[in-house]
């Protein structure tokens, strides 16, 4: 029995990786893979990127309703199926109608997959096992997602059109691996169906709770910041700053690779901390990442600028260090346990709104003046920075101060340290 849970452990992780790993050859390269093949100017496909992440929002609650009636399983491998179903079709596109169409194709898949994944988690491992796969999860898929953001960049570095075909199909055949590994988990029938509690107290309950609304609604504009990795950086860096396309793959995984490899230590280091304080940190890093690449426009050696690239996206990570996990943390924490799926229901959309918007709304901003996007998006993370700070004394003690073990005495009090 021992030995079929550690199989499907495996099983479960390997698909992570082939997931990640696909993932992380089109992520940096989206937006200019629909400019290169539909020669659409970057406004237009980012409008159009936005409009199908927008309608493909609503499969989120579908998915929900999916995973009731048919298992947490089904709604993953048919998420990874929809999807490589649309990354097929890519190499197609050439025109926004068909552009449009594929997109959300793909969208729909991926906005169901969230509250799949997170269902499917819970099914096939429990207790403690389950925090443990969670975290082995974060860094094998970080490192997959930088072994693709390397891997494209190779590619394209051969300088042929052809390769961003080679790219997208590569990415569907991953998606179709994932759906296979976790397609083969086996999951045990649970005895006794969850009891149901009323889904409209619940909501009533979360729209009262005024200071975990703030908290929502201060993490929009750092979830913002996260798109740029995407999206806002390499349209600059390619057609501002004149780098080359390859050099996008690479600071991707530069990034990926970095939070792979650093997470854990970063967060054991942050745990003697307010997470209050670490995350209003790590908001003000982002900020300094915004204004560093904003100030590369200005620069005229082109090894300067390239330093200056790596030194910017390697501030970006260290402020998603920082404040990724310890804002999943604080969040879940200062959500009652009553109603905390509901609660993190809604703290989810501080993340998925962001998402589909950015296309849109940084590709708008990068036509009116780079210099525009760089600057809204550091204010956007300032605010953010000074408003958990601010809202710091409203929140729950134990959401504020994280206490996995007794801290010795005189060594890390969490009340004290202030981040420099």
């Amino acid at each position: 029995m021992k030995g079929g849970r550690l199989s499907a452990k495996t099983r479960y992780m390997l698909g992570m990786v082939v997931d990640a790993t696909g993932a992380g050859m089109y992520l940096p390269l989206s937006l200019l893979y629909f400019h290169h093949v539909t020669g659409l100017p970057l406004t237009q496909v980012g409008t159009l990127m936005t409009a199908a992440a927008v309608i493909g929002l609503v499969s989120n609650p579908a998915a929900g309703v999916l995973i009731d009636r048919f298992g947490a399983k089904a709604v993953v491998t048919g998420g990874y199926l929809l999807r490589a179903a649309g990354f097929c079709t890519y190499p197609l596109v050439d025109n926004g109608y068909t552009m449009f169409a594929v997109i959300l194709l793909v969208a729909l898949g991926d906005t169901s997959y969230p509250p799949a994944i997170q269902s499917f988690i819970a099914e096939f491992v429990q207790g403690t096992e389950r925090d443990k796969l969670l975290a082995a999860q974060r860094s094998l898929r970080n490192a997959g997602l930088g072994v693709g953001g390397l891997v494209a960049g190779g590619v394209l570095a051969l300088g042929s059109d052809a390769f961003y075909y080679v790219i997208v199909v590569g990415t569907a055949a991953g998606y179709l691996l994932a759906a296979a590994c976790f397609g083969s988990i086996p999951i045990a029938k649970s005895a006794a169906p969850a009891a149901r509690t009323s889904r409209k107290g619940g909501y009533r309950l979360v729209a009262r709770n005024r200071p975990f609304l703030a908290l929502t609604l201060l993490n929009v504009p750092t979830a913002f910041g996260y798109t740029v990795l995407a999206i806002g950086i390499p349209a600059y860096v390619t057609q501002d700053l004149g780098a080359s396309t390859s050099l996008v793959g690479v600071l991707y995984a530069v990034n990926t690779v970095g939070i792979a490899l650093l997470q854990i230590p970063v967060t054991r280091a942050l745990v003697a901390y307010r997470r209050s304080r670490a995350v209003a940190l790590g908001a003000a890093v982002f900020a300094s990442s915004f204004l560093m690449f904003a100030v590369l426009a200005a620069v005229g050696d082109k090894t300067a600028i390239l330093i200056g690239i790596f030194a910017a996206t390697a501030l970006f990570t260290a402020g998603e260090l920082m404040h990724g996990a310890t804002a999943s943390a604080l969040c879940a924490q200062a959500a009652p346990e009553e109603t905390r799926g509901r609660h993190l229901a809604v703290y989810q959309l501080s993340w998925a709104v962001p998402s589909a918007l950015a296309p849109a709304v940084l590709t708008a901003l990068l036509t009116l003046s780079p210099l525009a996007m760089w600057l809204v998006l550091a204010v956007g993370a300032t605010v953010s920075a000074l408003g958990v700070l601010r809202l710091e004394p409203r929140l729950p003690e134990e959401a504020v101060y994280p206490r996995p073990r007794p801290v010795p005495e005189g060594r890390g009090l969490p009340a004290e340290p202030a981040p420099a």
